[in-house]
């Protein structure tokens, strides 16, 4: 059977947002956002902080299994903190060298680090030699920093380091998030090495998750921005698979988001549990950002979110529309 993971996310995809789209059921697996590992051992508490879900057997509360991810560029303090990390009994330790972003790049990080094939191996083997055999060690790649010149050879130096699986994101640093995803590569990486690939990039509905499963060749498929815009695309990927729809056509959302309305009063309630209420709107609009790919009510909703800044104000607007949520002062 097919298995589907919830990407890692940065900045969008954080534990409050693991737990709403885990309740609504269809993962196997997520992955939390990268936990930077720079000139340090780190605490617990900061593990803690990204993974809470570590104080839970690292599963969400839905049950999901939790692996938690780490970015960095040294050897040596990579396995010194998978140690500290692995003391705290994860699913799963999964090593970033994927990340596009300018500010972790710049320190050589993310995907800078696909133009050294050699250094993608030392990291592996000492993360891989640092923690138990109990615990996987998996990799996230993409397909180079400007070409695929070296795809292949970092695929084989992250299997040889001690890589048990590798998701692969169909594109490489340069085109960041710019379609097309480029499947028939996550292809090759599949023939070249011995241990699952899991295809990744551009999976935005079932038709899409068909499509990348035949041209990569991969049984399994991580989701990321396509899970944020309809939090149901696994559920119905998976009952697809089971034989129990058969969609022609775009779907009916009608019910799908009065199934949703609840759980964007959970993650506000949530949210508002965790950090300063005046950080909560933009949080909320944020995921509205992304739902309004999806979902009419969620455009009309978001446009009316967006000039909100003050907690009651959003309060009264998700009311409006019938998302029953509290305000901070109810909540405190």
């Amino acid at each position: 059977m097919s298995k589907l993971f919830l990407a890692p996310m940065e900045g969008l995809a954080d534990c409050v947002l693991r737990d709403v789209l885990t309740r609504v059921g269809g993962y196997d697996g997520v992955v939390t956002e990268f936990v930077r590992v720079s000139g340090s051992v780190l605490p617990n508490r900061t593990f803690q902080r990204i993974a809470p879900e570590l104080n839970n057997a690292s599963r969400t509360r839905a049950g999901t299994p939790v692996v938690v991810q780490l970015l960095g560029s040294d050897p040596e303090l990579m396995a010194a903190n998978a140690e500290r990390l692995a003391a705290l009994a994860p699913a799963g330790i999964d090593l970033n060298f994927g990340c596009p972003a300018p500010t972790v790049n710049r320190h050589g990080g993310g995907a800078m680090l696909l133009e050294e094939p050699e250094r993608l191996f030392r990291i592996v083997s000492a993360v891989r030699q640092s923690v138990p055999a109990t615990i996987p060690v998996t990799a996230k790649m993409r397909l180079g920093v400007r070409d695929t010149q070296k795809t292949v050879a970092c695929a084989l130096a992250l299997e040889a380091g001690g890589a048990v699986s590798l998701v692969v994101h169909a594109r490489t640093k340069v085109e960041g998030y710019k379609p097309p995803a480029h499947w028939e590569w996550i292809a090759r990486v599949r023939e070249s090495v011995s241990i699952p690939v899991v295809a990744n990039g551009e999976v935005w509905s079932p038709e899409d998750y068909e499509r990348c499963r035949a041209v990569s060749g991969c049984r399994d498929v991580m989701i990321g921005r396509g899970a944020v815009a309809d939090p149901f695309l696994v559920r119905r990927i998976k009952a697809k698979l089971a034989g129990e729809v058969s969609e022609v056509g775009e779907p009916d959302r009608r019910d799908d988001w009065l199934e949703l309305k609840p759980l964007l009063a959970e993650f506000w309630r949530l949210f508002l549990g965790r950090v300063e209420p005046r950080y909560v709107p933009g949080r909320i609009k944020l995921w509205l950002g992304a739902l309004r790919n999806t979902f009419p009510e969620a455009e009309s909703l978001y446009g009316e979110v967006r000039t909100a800044h003050k907690v009651d104000d959003v309060v009264r607007v998700l009311g409006l529309h019938g998302v029953v949520v509290s305000s901070e002062r109810e909540l405190s």
